[in-house]
């Protein structure tokens, strides 16, 4: 199950501030007043279509678990692109008043800049609130917000390390438990094999904003239209940068673009030794670098100071009810039973990293033996990653249009060397606070 971390670049979304200015005018279906279980059941048993936006492969099969429960439903799974491409789809849709699906699939760095549009409806209205404990708090943190909750969270993606065993054999380099052992190791491996990294990197936005996460960092401030960005004076930020870019000045790491084909022979040939990645890795390795199989393992996020337990979270997806949806109960029916109900078990059983409690503690998952990583049993390493998630992350509302800008700015430190990461995470934050301006956003 790939995830889109890989696509962040694209066309940014045009941001409305107000649900008046974001094109969905009269034609919008006013949000439902509140719905109980028993008008959820009556929707149901009424029947109808609902369309469903989203490219996560293993709806497919939760759509047909849905439709033999509830007959008289039928839903129609479009691939309206991955991402920035939906999420380009679903804004024209929404602003020509017509064509708008009643379930889409939203990252939760992108929700926010629908929600904050009001182009999703607010699922408290169905009780989503009561929900609390469901999900772990990663993915239930990112879902809502003051003016209530706008999606259910579908999966998630806490981070761990993933590792090549035998090329750490080989070449005597331990597990390394903190960063400062991890830009070691990169230096050890690194001289006893000009051939292989540590890791490799070109500049990627998630992964950045990830590992500032990690830190402890929040850049980010939000509070409705008024926002702020301050990565110099952000203690996470700074610890993330002097590390990595020792990494990057030190050429330790493989100047390789993840998800390219020389990315997936890397990974298989052990030139790439770790990934600092999300949960959802596993199934990518296994179905991705066959040559790898037994030689990978996962061990827990190094840590920035001995004896830490700190994580974050690296992509995942909420699936949302847009505004303009004509049938939301059926559309809250159907989100519900994808990430609450019997489509999540459908959705573990092929490869999804669940974001409910349940799934995650179970034995049945925490015990489950992976052949690829010679029998380990990952997913007790990355549940315990899901519970360490650092509380207190937010995004900007308008993260999608940051992450397509990224590469022009944070991108400069790891091709050429033209600037530092600092430097390059200056530059970010300037492009973007001048954009949120322009949108009408109160920035500083």
């Amino acid at each position: 199950m790939t995830m889109s971390r890989r696509s962040l670049a694209g066309a940014a979304l045009a941001l409305c501030l107000a649900a008046a200015a974001c094109g969905s005018g009269d034609t919008a279906t006013p949000s439902p007043a509140a719905a109980s279980d028993t008008d959820l059941k009556a929707a149901l048993e009424a029947g109808g279509t609902i369309k469903v936006w989203a490219w996560e492969p293993t709806l497919k099969q939760v759509a047909a678990g849905f439709q033999a429960k509830y007959p008289k439903v039928k839903v129609e799974l479009v691939n309206a692109g991955t991402g920035n491409d939906q999420y380009t789809a679903l804004q024209n849709a929404i602003k020509a008043g017509s064509g708008v699906p009643d379930v889409a699939q939203l990252e939760y760095y992108a929700l926010p800049q629908f929600a904050l549009a009001k182009g999703v409806t607010d699922l408290s209205a169905f009780g989503a609130g009561q929900l609390d404990g469901t999900f772990t708090p990663g993915p239930w943190n990112a879902v809502r917000s003051a003016q209530g909750v706008h999606g259910l969270p579908m999966d998630s993606g806490p981070m761990a390390l993933f590792y090549n065993k035998e090329v750490f054999d080989k070449h005597g380099i331990a597990v390394p438990a903190t960063w400062e052992e991890y830009l070691a190791a990169a230096k050890k491996l690194h001289e006893a094999d000009p051939k292989a990294y540590i890791t490799n990197d070109t500049g990627d936005a998630g992964f950045t904003t990830s590992m500032i996460w990690q830190a402890g960092g929040k850049p980010y401030k939000v509070d409705g239209t008024k926002v702020g960005i301050d990565f110099a004076a952000d203690p996470g930020t700074q610890k993330f940068a002097a590390a990595w870019q020792q990494l990057v000045s030190g050429k330790l790491v493989a100047p390789i673009s993840s998800w390219s084909d020389e990315w997936y022979k890397g990974l298989g040939d052990g030139t790439i030794a770790t990934l600092v990645i999300g949960a959802w890795m596993p199934a990518n390795l296994e179905s991705g670098v066959k040559a790898g199989a037994g030689k990978w393992r996962v061990a827990p996020m190094p840590q920035w100071e001995a004896g830490g337990k700190a994580s974050a979270e690296n992509g995942g997806s909420s699936l949302a009810v847009p505004e303009a949806s004509a049938n939301k109960k059926l559309a809250y029916a159907f989100v519900k039973y994808a990430t609450v109900e019997e489509g999540v078990q459908t959705r573990v059983d092929a490869g999804a990293f669940p974001a409910t409690t349940a799934q995650l503690n179970a034995p049945a998952f925490t015990g489950k033996e992976f052949p690829y990583f010679g029998g380990q049993k990952v997913n007790e390493v990355l549940a315990a990653s899901a519970a360490q998630v650092a509380a207190g992350w937010s995004y900007l509302p308008f993260q999608v249009y940051a992450n397509s800008v990224f590469n022009d700015t944070v991108g400069k430190a790891y091709v050429d060397g033209s600037t530092t990461l600092l430097d390059g995470l200056k530059s970010w934050q300037d492009a973007s606070l001048k954009y949120g301006q322009e949108q009408g956003f109160s920035v500083q």
